[in-house]
C-alpha cells in the first residue's frame, strides 16, 4: 500500500490495482499548486464530510475518471444529483469492495456543503486489505470511540490523524488518540494550509518522539509505503 500526501487532508492511496483518493481539496490549496488534478487517477473517492476544503475537486476528478464516491448518505446523494455514482454508508457500518473492506467510523465535527445545506454527519474510515489496516480519522476531536477501533477491527498499521488544532485535534490530542488506537505510526494531516492551523513541526516531532510514537509530516506529493 502506497499513501501519497496531496496537501491539507487530501490523500492518494494505491492498494493492489486500485487507487483511492481521500477528500480531494487541491486546486484551492496554494501549497499544493504543483499537484495537477488532471493527472490524478482514482477508482474511488472517499469523502469524510461536506466542507469545501474536503470536496472541492471531487466532481471534476470523479467525472474525468469515473470514480465512485464513498461517503455518508447525504454526500453520496449530493454527488449523485450531479451524475456521479456513489456508495452510501453510515457510522458503524462496513462494506466489502473489490480493494478491501471499508468501515465508516465516528468523527466529532460539523458538516455542511458550501451553499449551507446539510452534509450529513462527518465520519472517518478504516480501510482493511488482505495485508494492511489503515485508519483515516477525518476532521475530528479526540474521542473515546477511537479505543473501539483496535478492539473491534484489529491492529492498525497506520493512523492518519488531524494535527492542526483549532478546527480539529492538535498535537497533544493526536498523541492521546494514537494511544487510544494502540498505533505507534502516525501520519499527520490537516495542518499548515492556512493561518489557523499552522503548526511547529519540530515541536510536533519532539512531542511524538517523547511519547514513543513515530510521526510523519510529509511534503506535499511525497509518499510512504506500508
Amino acid at each position: 500500500m502506497k499513501i501519497t500526501y496531496l496537501g491539507h487532508a487530501s490523500l492518494s492511496i494505491e492498494t493492489g490495482d486500485k487507487t483511492l483518493l481521500v477528500d480531494p481539496f487541491i486546486t484551492g490549496n496554494e501549497l499544493a499548486k504543483h499537484i495537477d488534478i488532471d493527472t490524478l487517477q482514482a477508482d474511488y473517492i472517499l469523502v469524510t464530510h461536506a466542507h469545501s476544503d474536503h470536496i472541492l475537486d471531487v466532481e471534476a476528478i470523479a467525472k474525468r475518471t469515473g470514480a465512485k464516491v464513498i461517503s455518508n448518505f447525504e454526500i453520496v446523494n449530493y454527488f449523485g444529483e450531479k451524475g456521479i455514482e456513489g456508495h452510501p454508508m453510515n457510522h458503524g457500518g462496513k462494506w466489502h469492495f473489490d480493494f478491501g473492506t471499508v468501515h465508516y467510523t465516528n468523527a466529532i465535527h460539523t458538516s455542511s456543503f458550501p451553499d449551507g445545506s446539510y452534509g450529513g454527519q462527518p465520519g472517518g474510515f478504516v480501510i482493511e486489505t488482505s495485508h494492511h489496516r489503515l485508519y483515516i480519522a477525518g476532521d475530528t476531536a479526540l474521542t473515546y470511540d477511537m479505543k473501539l477501533i483496535p478492539d473491534m477491527i484489529g491492529e492498525l498499521d497506520l493512523a492518519i490523524l488531524p494535527v492542526g488544532d483549532n478546527f480539529t485535534m492538535g498535537i497533544d490530542q493526536a498523541i492521546k488518540a494514537s494511544k487510544f488506537l494502540s498505533c505507534n505510526k502516525i501520519l499527520g494531516y490537516h495542518y499548515d494550509t492556512f493561518g489557523f492551523i499552522k503548526i511547529n513541526h519540530q515541536e510536533a516531532f519532539e512531542k511524538f518522539a517523547k511519547a514513543k510514537k513515530e510521526l510523519y509530516l510529509l511534503p506535499i506529493g511525497d509518499s510512504i509505503k506500508l
